[in-house]
């Protein structure tokens, strides 16, 4: 079993203060802890409270997804829990939105398929029996009288 280490001598304990509170100070300036002083504690999506240790599950959604644009009246933030910040980049995924703008959509290439590629020769087939007007059978030799005669 290890012997527990020495304490660090004063100048280094004093090093050791100096970067936790620098690194507190610029902690504080970030926009996560600026966005936990302006809102309250809870998801903005499904409701749920959160304090304490839990409060780290809480994270800083940009809503138009730029991360750079951070407002001091955090018009741009909306706090969500872990689960409801992925569901909604996820759901910005699936609706082809990346960073704030509309993702280029695939250009659709035209058709090759025609379904009425063969209509034209499908109509024009000479029928076996031609029909009267009277819808009697006619024989070949007979033409079908022309309407515009009468």
């Amino acid at each position: 079993m290890k012997k527990p280490a020495a304490p660090a001598d004063p100048a280094r304990q004093a090093q050791l203060r100096r970067e936790l509170e620098r690194d507190r100070a610029v902690r504080l300036k970030g926009y996560r802890e600026q966005a936990l002083k302006l809102f309250p504690h809870v998801c903005a999506s499904c409701g749920r409270a959160f304090e304490g240790d839990r409060l780290r599950e809480l994270t800083v959604h940009h809503r138009d997804h730029d991360y750079h644009h951070n407002p001091p009246d955090g018009s741009n933030w909306e706090l969500l829990c872990l689960y409801c910040h992925d569901h909604e980049h996820e759901k910005n995924l699936l609706a082809g939105h990346f960073e704030g703008r509309t993702a280029k959509q695939d250009e659709l290439k035209p058709s090759i398929f025609s379904p009425f590629d063969q209509l034209d020769a499908l109509l024009k087939q000479p029928d076996t029996e031609a029909r009267t007007d009277d819808g009697s059978a006619a024989s070949p030799d007979t033409k079908p009288p022309d309407p515009r005669a009468s």
